[in-house]
């Protein structure tokens, strides 16, 4: 299933719209204007919350906390790399079980794949989308649509705190 996330330009939080291929609103993300770490309601388009993303404020590596009914359903790890200076980042997508997902690439083009087990399950390019405030997500048929969504929206953060410390 391919998806394009675009976050919206006028809203007080980091907020984001996910659409189908056609263009059909699929998702919404909420992100909280005010709070300690981000914050970020993954819903669907008639406002059920999916999803909760919550930055864990006090650790070495940045961690991002993915809630499903309260419960956590993954953990996302920042991995510090060398390869970063080069332009290729890492970070590891903790889920229950043996099964986690390893995202590497260029977070800040936008140009990442996600593998579990060795294998592609996931990419993310701005190739699939011309527009520049969009990018598109393409997930394998049988994966966790929703945590690679999420992990998305939190790889998008990642990118967004990074150029504000580069530019200050």
């Amino acid at each position: 299933m391919r998806y394009r996330m675009k976050q919206k330009l006028l809203s007080l939080g980091q907020d984001f719209t996910i659409e189908d291929e056609e263009g059909n609103g699929v998702y919404k993300v909420d992100g909280r204007a005010i709070s300690i770490g981000a914050k970020y309601s993954f819903q669907d388009m008639g406002g059920q919350e999916l999803a909760f993303i919550a930055q864990k404020v006090f650790s070495l590596r940045k961690r991002y906390q993915i809630f499903r009914q309260g419960e956590m359903a993954a953990e996302v790890i920042r991995s510090f790399s060398w390869l970063a200076f080069l332009g290729s980042d890492r970070l590891t997508i903790d889920v229950p079980g043996p099964d986690d997902y390893s995202v590497q690439g260029s977070f800040f083009r936008r140009e990442y794949r996600f593998t579990r087990g060795g294998q592609q399950v996931a990419e993310v390019s701005r190739k699939f989308f011309s527009l520049s405030d969009s990018y598109g997500i393409d997930i394998s048929d049988g994966e966790d649509q929703v945590l690679i969504l999420a992990s998305a929206v939190v790889i998008d953060h990642l990118c967004d705190t990074d150029e504000a410390r580069d530019n200050d």
